[in-house]
């Protein structure tokens, strides 16, 4: 087990340079332009495959990193160039974890590789889970899969929302209802693989925010993918239908503490992004501040100024240290008993859309402007209270965490 530092390695602070000037160089620059085309930024995440960034190998190799931090070190410095281009980098790897949480190995082998492309000929990939009446709530999910045994192919018929990427990728991860019956105990995974009939791409969602992200609504229509498609296989599908059906209610506890124990291990990642945009905000408001002179001084010489600077800098270094703890627990196998994947996700969440619109008020009417950064990145901290459970879920996990009781 690793110790819990605070001190990168000479290695790590190697990657971490070597993202920041990929963030700088690539990302930085071509952010304006994607934000207000609202489309993928397909030559962006081209660079990104070239150099080596947008690949499984390079997230294998920062998620397996014994500290914990290879991963929110990575969001951080990215998602500091811009949250909707990294988004866009990043946002296969949802897909690429599902496989890689559920499928055999002969699946991995076959689907994540098509999920990535090379970089010649990059694709994406989207994790389709979200439905317009199944967010939080994924008991309630009603996309189903049925098994039709004489053909051994699976046929699936629903409506995905929130998909990034969803329509344009390559290959879909889709989550339906096998047993309705087990509520969210009964839901399988399934690979959807390219140009299958049925799969269509629903409303493009023009957001508020993260607009270089493609997000949509997946609608699957009588989709009939071989039985091979099935994540894991339909022998262990049916044996855990069998547990999920037998089991007393002191198995259903484990069941579900192990499912919570998963999202927590996911939350400081997203935590970590919201890192990044609010260090990006902060940087940009000190230069101004510094830079900017009202009644023959600097800005920054005025209190008002000042100690919203330091509130800024505070709360963004706070925000890192829970997101760290939680990523080192997680790696290390801890047992998150304060919710402390939550706890890192819903501060990091909260400090960013904080620090950001501070940022716009220290620029003032410039920060109001799409002249300078603040703007856009102001828009896109909105979504880190949204996505991978809202602020409220956070604080609903946390509080029933202390108090003992079931996750549901």
């Amino acid at each position: 087990m690793a110790e819990f530092t605070m001190e990168l390695s000479d290695e790590q602070k190697e990657v971490r340079d070597w993202l920041h000037g990929f963030a700088a160089d690539v990302i930085r620059p071509a952010a304006a332009e994607w934000d207000e085309r609202e489309e993928t930024p397909w030559p962006v995440i081209q660079e990104a495959a070239k150099v080596g960034i947008y690949s499984l190998d390079f997230y294998a190799q920062q998620y397996f990193d014994p500290t914990g931090l290879g991963i929110p070190m990575a969001m951080e410095e990215l998602f500091w160039g811009d949250a909707g281009i990294a988004l866009s980098i990043v946002g296969t790897g949802l897909a690429a974890v599902g496989v890689l949480a559920n499928g055999t190995e002969e699946q991995i082998g076959t689907w994540i590789p098509q999920m990535y492309g090379d970089a010649s000929d990059v694709k994406v990939a989207a994790f389709c889970s979200s439905e317009p009446d199944a967010g939080s709530d994924v008991a309630s999910m009603r996309t189903r899969a049925v098994y039709d045994e004489a053909k051994d192919e699976w046929v699936l018929n629903g409506t995905k929302t929130w998909a990034t990427n969803g329509g344009i990728a390559n290959v879909h991860v889709v989550v339906a209802v096998v047993d309705p019956e087990l509520g969210s105990k009964g839901h399988a995974s399934f690979i959807v693989p390219p140009n299958t009939p049925g799969l269509s791409q629903g409303q493009k969602f023009k957001k508020h925010g993260i607009r270089a992200s493609h997000t949509a609504e997946v609608v699957l229509d009588n989709v009939r993918v071989p039985g091979a498609c099935l994540l894991g296989g339909k022998e262990k599908l049916d044996a855990r239908l069998a547990r999920a059906r037998e089991k007393a209610k002191q198995g259903g506890e484990r069941v579900k503490n192990a499912a919570m124990a998963t999202f927590e291990a996911s939350r400081p990642a997203v935590g970590a992004m919201a890192v990044g945009t609010a260090r990006a905000a902060y940087e940009v408001a000190l230069e101004y501040a510094q830079t900017r002179e009202q009644f023959g001084r600097p800005i920054i010489d005025n209190q008002g100024v000042a100690f919203q600077l330091a509130d800024m800098r505070t709360s963004i270094d706070a925000a890192r240290l829970l997101v760290w703890r939680a990523s080192w627990m997680a790696i290390n196998g801890k047992p998150f008993t304060a919710a402390e994947g939550s706890m890192s996700k819903l501060f990091a969440s909260e400090t960013a859309k904080k620090v950001t619109a501070q940022a716009v008020q220290i620029l003032g009417g410039n920060g109001y402007t799409r002249e300078y950064p603040v703007e856009r990145m102001h828009r896109d901290s909105a979504i880190y209270t949204i996505f991978e459970g809202t602020s409220e879920i956070q604080r609903l996990v946390i509080a029933r965490t202390l108090a003992g009781m079931p996750i549901r």
